[in-house]
């Protein structure tokens, strides 16, 4: 059981979800290169951006967001084991979830979907017009 720096509860509940899976350290290849980007003179000097592959399924999983390697290794081992379960579980993710959804709604409408909506707005503002107490003409 490797410990990262992070709290012990979240070391004991990665390792219980690697444990779930039945994946094995032995399956796990890990290389390290230079990150880049913000984090000065450290990002440019230590390999801290790790490199995680899952040798059976193929999947690989690249992490540079913490400056220190070694908490970028629990980060992408993370990152790792939920790809792994979702492609166990055949369940989509719930981010893919959320940008289809997006999409969907940032997608145009089609012209007959389009006038649906108009005619429907205009059959309400109908219904509501005649609800209105008529005025006396004078």
């Amino acid at each position: 059981m490797t410990l990262y720096p992070v709290s012990e509860k979240k070391n004991i509940q990665l390792e219980e979800k690697i444990r779930r899976l039945g994946l094995k350290e032995s399956d796990f290849e890990e290389s390290f290169i230079r990150s880049g980007g913000a984090g000065g003179q450290n990002v440019n000097k230590v390999s801290t951006c790790v490199v995680l592959r899952h040798r059976p399924s193929g999947l690989s999983v690249k992490c540079q967001r913490e400056r220190s390697q070694a908490l970028n290794r629990f980060l992408a081992k993370r990152q790792l084991v939920d790809l792994i379960e979702a492609k166990v579980k055949g369940v989509e993710t719930q981010r893919r979830h959320e940008s289809e959804k997006v999409r969907r709604q940032k997608r145009r409408r089609s012209r007959r979907a389009k006038n649906k909506m108009l005619d429907g707005k205009r059959l309400h503002a109908q219904k509501k017009e005649g609800r209105r107490p008529l005025r006396d003409l004078e």
